[in-house]
């Protein structure tokens, strides 16, 4: 098996791959985290890596002028998206993917943090989130911010709270408000690194995320594998066959 590389952008330590890690390393993929900081891009070239994951964060997509980073994300971001590039962006990746593209990044009416389900529309029925459906899983979302769909882009899953929770771009690209990442160990870490916003939202507690962390968590990581696994082959497949397309002159 060739050895691919991922290169993964993370805002947070705790904040990482979660169940999507031991995929990657099954689908054959070398895993670097680069730490979000000034100057963190320099290190790669855009179109360079076989898959580009900007994971989530507490700041904001549109938050350059106190994270000047967040201008060389965006940079990348549009290189890679205009290339048909592999490139998966989890919650606030997703709202830099939706910026990207020319879509609005913004304040939603509220805080979405816990366990609920998302719907799928008629092209997420068809997509990889199909093992994501509500039937099968709740999931977990935790932003304030929220984006319009960019122009182009298909729409896959919306909830009860926000109407863009997951959008494809090309055959390659995939934008996900919400986290199917996580694990039941991992988002102990979350409760003490966002106790902060836990406390200053209302109806949000340590005690019922746990609870419902315990209740829905491991099928979620049941389904986040199939979910995954899916999404990893369809991109892999898209980009053998552009790999073999016939150069048309």
């Amino acid at each position: 098996m060739t050895m691919k590389n991922a290169i993964v952008i993370r805002h947070i330590a705790f904040e990482n791959l979660g169940s999507l890690h031991a995929i990657l390393k099954e689908k054959g993929y070398a895993i670097e985290y680069l730490e979000a900081a000034p100057g963190f891009l320099d290190k790669i070239n855009p179109l360079t890596p076989d898959l580009v994951i900007i994971l989530g964060g507490p700041i904001g997509a549109d938050d350059e002028q106190d994270y000047p980073f967040v201008s060389d994300e965006l940079d990348l971001l549009k290189q890679r998206l205009a290339n048909n590039k592999p490139t998966l962006g989890i919650c606030l990746g997703a709202q830099l993917m939706a910026r990207a593209l020319g879509g609005k990044v913004y304040q939603g009416n509220g805080k979405e943090i816990g366990w609920f389900p998302i719907q799928l529309t008629k092209f997420g029925q068809s997509s990889p989130l199909q093992y994501l459906a509500p039937e099968e899983t709740a999931v977990l979302h935790w932003h304030g911010d929220t984006f319009d769909l960019p122009e182009g882009a298909v729409h896959l899953a919306a909830s009860a709270a926000y109407q863009n929770q997951a959008f494809a771009w090309g055959k390659s690209a995939l934008a996900l408000q919400f986290h199917p990442e996580v694990t039941t160990s991992g988002l102990e870490h979350w409760f003490i690194g966002h106790a902060c916003e836990i406390a200053a939202t209302p109806d949000v507690n340590v005690s019922k995320l746990r609870l419902n962390t315990g209740k829905y968590s491991q099928k979620l990581e049941t389904q986040a594998k199939l979910f995954w696994q899916a999404w990893l082959t369809q991109v892999e497949n898209e980009q053998v066959l552009t790999e073999h397309s016939p150069v048309l002159v």
